[in-house]
C-alpha cells in the first residue's frame, strides 16, 4: 500500500512510511504542545513536493498564520493562493458551511489532478457548536467524508481533560470518527524532550506503541525521538557549528533536496538547546532516507 509521508521527522517511522491516503488524522493535545505547529508541518511538506494545501481555519486569520509560520522558518506567502488555499470561518452557522460550502469547495478542487492536503485548525468550534451528541457526530462525520475526497485531513483538536483522564470527553467523538488519532502531551519541566507523543490509533497500519519526546527545530519544525539513546547534554552555550556543518556537508554531498539543505541551514542559525543537535539531526537523515 502507498504510504504519504507526513513530513513530521520521526512519525513516519512509527506508521509504516506514512498514512493511508483519503484518511483524516486528528492531533488531540492541550495548550502549548504544539498542535498547529504539526498542522503547519504536515501541510508544507506536501507543498514542497508538489502538492496543494488546503487550511480550514476555524480562529486566527490566514495573516496570523502566515506570520506563525514565518517565526517557525517557513514561508507560507510565496505559495499563498498558488498551491495553499486557506478558508477562515467565523461565526458558528458550521452545519451550512458542512452542508454547502464545503461540498462545493470540494467539488472545484476535485476537477485538478493534484494532491491535497486540507488542515482543520482547529476543530474544537465544530465539537462545541452543538450540545446534541447525535448532531456533533453528524456534523463531523460529514466534514471528515467530505474533505477526504480531497486527500488526507488533519485536525486539531485541543483537548481539557480532567484529572486522571486520558482523552477527555470532548474529543471522544473526532478520535473515534477519524482514521488516526495522536495525542500530545507537555510537561513544563525543564529540559529540552518535556514534551511527549503517544499514537493512540491508526487504522490499518502498524503503529509504535511507545511514549517518545519530541521538540521544536527553527526551520525544521517537530521531530520525534524514535530511538531510545539518551539526548547528549552539554553545557550551556556550547558551540554546535562543527555538528550542523557536518550535516550540512554530508547533506551536499549526497546530493539530498535544496529544501533539507535549507532546514538544516535555519536550524544552525536558530539552535537554542543545550543539547547536541546529533540526535535529531540523525532522525531527519532517516526520515529523508539519507545515507
Amino acid at each position: 500500500m502507498t504510504r504519504i509521508k507526513t513530513g513530521i521527522f520521526g512519525l513516519d517511522q512509527l506508521i509504516e512510511g506514512g498514512v493511508r491516503d483519503n484518511t483524516a488524522i486528528v492531533v488531540v493535545g492541550s495548550s502549548g504542545t504544539g498542535k498547529t505547529t504539526f498542522a503547519m508541518q504536515f501541510l508544507m511538506h506536501g507543498i514542497e513536493n508538489g502538492e496543494q494545501g488546503l487550511y480550514v481555519t476555524m480562529e486566527e486569520s490566514p495573516e496570523q498564520l502566515m506570520k506563525e509560520a514565518e517565526m517557525l522558518g517557513w514561508d507560507m506567502r510565496k505559495h499563498h493562493e498558488k498551491s495553499l488555499f486557506f478558508i477562515h470561518l467565523k461565526g458558528k452557522n458550521f452545519k451550512k458551511m458542512i452542508d454547502e460550502q464545503i461540498p462545493q469547495l470540494v467539488k472545484a478542487r476535485s476537477d485538478y489532478d493534484i494532491k491535497t492536503r486540507v488542515v482543520i485548525d482547529p476543530m474544537t468550534p465544530v465539537i462545541w457548536a452543538t450540545e446534541d451528541k447525535l448532531q456533533q457526530r453528524e456534523l463531523i462525520g460529514k466534514l471528515f467524508y467530505t474533505l477526504k475526497e480531497l486527500g488526507v485531513v488533519m485536525a486539531t483538536v485541543e483537548e481539557h481533560s480532567r484529572p486522571g483522564e486520558m482523552v477527555g470527553e470532548d474529543v471522544l467523538l473526532p478520535v473515534y470518527l477519524a482514521d488516526g488519532a495522536i495525542g500530545l502531551e507537555y510537561y513544563p519541566i525543564g529540559g529540552a524532550f518535556n514534551r511527549t507523543l503517544k499514537i493512540i490509533k491508526m487504522r490499518g497500519t502498524h503503529h509504535g506503541e511507545g511514549v517518545y519526546p519530541y521538540i521544536f527545530a527553527r526551520g525544521a519544525g517537530v521531530i520525534i525521538r524514535t530511538s531510545p539513546a539518551e539526548a547528549v547534554k552539554l553545557e550551556d552555550g556550547a558551540d554546535y557549528s562543527k555538528v550542523f556543518d557536518e550535516a550540512i556537508k554530508t547533506a551536499e554531498f549526497i546530493k539530498a533536496p535544496e529544501s533539507v539543505i535549507g532546514k538544516l541551514k535555519k536550524m544552525k542559525e536558530t539552535w537554542t538547546y543545550n543539547y547536541s543537535p546529533e540526535e535529531v539531526l540523525q532522525v531527519m537523515f532517516d526520515s529523508y532516507g539519507l545515507k
